[in-house]
């Protein structure tokens, strides 16, 4: 099997002068204003320090130009103490007031981004804040920043159902830049209300997306409406799919292909990781020649699996009573992850809970 991550960032360019148009042509399809952001959730880097921002409120993706494009050393390190202390003081509110929604590393300058929340519930104000090694807290200011936005189509309506949750604040749930598109996750108004899109950059005009249908083993049963946590592009046997982790924990797998507008896609699940959880953040890293993949969870702790023979798992179609398919096992030296990325090829960034102080800190990744 050949397993590797597919991005943007690791394409090899043969053509220099194409690659340079062609980062002009993202770099100019943005244009200074207000972003006139709603919320600001799932964070993912593209190229030239162009920061894509999750609105789900707005119900839209947002990119900006951080204009964050010096190159850091990748040996810095983080140990930012009561972080979410710091943020509160710089926006003049309460630690308790302050929600971080998610943190990712610049891969060009090293710098970490945020995005918080000043306040609760749909009137929040969405804030992002660049973090340096220092420790040191800088506003992103979206007054007037180079930036643009692409609305989803078909977002679910702001209402909140039976049991007080709100659909659109699950509009969008994660994303990440993919061979120059947005790939995005959440939910939507349809029929099979899971969705994955695949927004091509330089924004132009989205899809309705395709709807995913998925066996949730601990349930026993067929599901299309239970939204995507967390998720990591990989490529089997030349094929890129995505890596899907839901709550109470099915870890499924979609090709990519299958991503066209008004799809039925019905993913794999390739792992049953235990009920009574929901995953927050994965990635994927290389250590002593093999992959894997890294999973924060708010209840398991961070699950660290293997890449190896993915392709040979079969798919499981009935109920399971706690844990089936993938291997993984806990890294008991990581406690209280609440977001994590990577750093660098032997470094993971981490956004932990300690007794109600959030450090922000590097670590090797094990």
């Amino acid at each position: 099997m050949s397993l590797k991550r597919f991005s943007v960032l690791h394409l090899v360019v043969a053509l220099p002068l194409f690659a340079a148009l062609a980062i002009g042509a993202n770099l100019d399809s943005l244009k200074a204003g207000n972003a006139n952001l709603k919320s600001a959730g799932p964070l993912a880097f593209g190229p030239e320090g162009i920061l894509f921002v999750g609105d789900s409120v707005g119900g839209s993706i947002a990119a900006l130009d951080t204009n964050d494009r010096t190159s850091g050393k990748s040996a810095a390190q983080f140990d930012v103490k009561a972080i979410n202390q710091k943020i509160a003081a710089a926006l003049g509110t309460a630690p308790d007031q302050i929600l971080v929604n998610d943190a990712v590393v610049n891969p060009i300058s090293k710098n970490v981004y945020l995005s918080v929340s000043r306040g609760r519930g749909p009137d929040a104000v969405p804030v992002i804040l660049r973090v340096d090694a220092a420790g040191k807290i800088t506003e992103l200011s979206l007054d007037n920043i180079r930036h643009a936005r692409v609305s989803i189509p078909n977002a679910p309506a702001s209402v909140a159902d039976a049991r007080g949750r709100n659909p659109r604040m699950e509009a969008i749930t994660d994303i990440a830049f993919v061979d120059g598109s947005v790939i995005v996750a959440g939910l939507s108004n349809e029929e099979f209300s899971s969705t994955l899109r695949s927004i091509p950059f330089p924004f132009q005009k989205v899809d309705s997306g395709a709807g995913i249908e998925i066996y949730h083993g601990s349930h026993g049963r067929f599901e299309t409406n239970a939204p995507i946590r967390t998720f990591v592009p990989y490529e089997v046997a030349g094929q890129p799919h995505i890596l899907a982790a839901y709550t109470c924990t099915p870890l499924v797998k979609i090709p990519v292909s299958e991503l066209k507008a008004g799809n039925k896609v019905k993913g794999t699940t390739i792992a049953e990781l235990g009920s009574g959880n929901r995953p927050l953040d994965m990635i994927t890293y290389r250590k002593d020649g093999k992959e894997y993949f890294l999973m924060a969870n708010s209840s398991r702790g961070v699950m660290k699996l293997s890449t190896a023979n993915l392709e040979k798992y079969q798919a499981i179609t009935s109920p399971i009573d706690d844990k089936s398919g993938v291997p993984y096992e806990t890294v008991a030296t990581l406690t209280g992850v609440l977001q994590l990325d990577k750093f660098d090829e032997t470094t993971a960034l981490l956004l932990t809970d300690t007794g109600g102080s959030f450090d922000l800190r590097t670590v090797p990744l094990p």
